[in-house]
């Protein structure tokens, strides 16, 4: 699924206008974006949780040279998904996979 179905699905589901919709679509991706700038982690329940995490300098090995290199310390973005969509999910599939395999 793309940022335009995405939009699409929530267009009409609300009945906002497709340009309405992504507007607020981006406006939240950049909400997203600009709170982990910060270093800061953004919760939402029942879906999951942005956070940046730092990662430790380490030694490195060059996959095509062989030779050793040093990694800087740095920051990365990181998603947890939340127990409910995680339990969603999984039922959700467990139910479709099952059915499939009665046919």
């Amino acid at each position: 699924m793309t940022k335009a179905d995405i939009v699409d699905v929530i267009a009409s589901a609300t009945g906002l206008t497709k340009v309405e919709t992504e507007a607020v679509v981006d406006g939240f991706i950049a909400t997203v974006i600009d709170t982990m700038k910060q270093g800061k982690n953004i919760e939402i329940r029942g879906f999951g949780s942005f956070k940046v995490k730092k990662r430790k300098g380490r030694v490195a090995r060059n996959p095509r040279t062989g030779e050793q290199v040093m990694v800087q310390e740095h920051f990365v973005p990181i998603f947890k998904v939340s127990k409910e969509l995680k339990h969603l999910v999984d039922e959700n599939l467990k139910k479709d996979s099952s059915a499939k395999d009665k046919e």
